[in-house]
């Protein structure tokens, strides 16, 4: 059983830059608000697109984790057993933590 070369998100790896970048850009605006004493319900409205952008590129992971590394694994069983059941077990358990984490937040 081989780990994956590259991780699932490899291939849109240039998008998900682009958008964090954008992210970035909003939080650095967000603190420019608050300096500049900006209304709070503005500072909020703000605040609710960064949280709205970040969730975004989170399923867009989420998607792709699901996608590459737990579609890798599962095939893997065929190849290798127990030892591919175990690891296809390993990546489900992964990626069901990862969408906890993710609606806590």
């Amino acid at each position: 059983m081989s780990a994956p070369e590259s991780p699932g998100y490899h291939d849109r790896k240039a998008e998900y830059l682009t958008r964090l970048r954008r992210i970035e850009g909003q939080v650095r605006g967000l603190q420019r608000m608050v300096e500049s004493d900006t209304y709070c319900i503005d500072v909020l409205t703000q605040v609710s697109a960064v949280k709205s952008a970040l969730q975004s590129v989170s399923v867009g992971l989420v998607e792709d984790h699901l996608g590459h590394c737990v579609q890798d694994a599962v095939t893997s069983v065929a190849e290798d057993g127990e030892a591919g059941r175990a690891h296809a077990r390993e990546k489900v358990a992964e990626a069901s933590a990862a969408i906890t984490r993710l609606l806590k937040s």
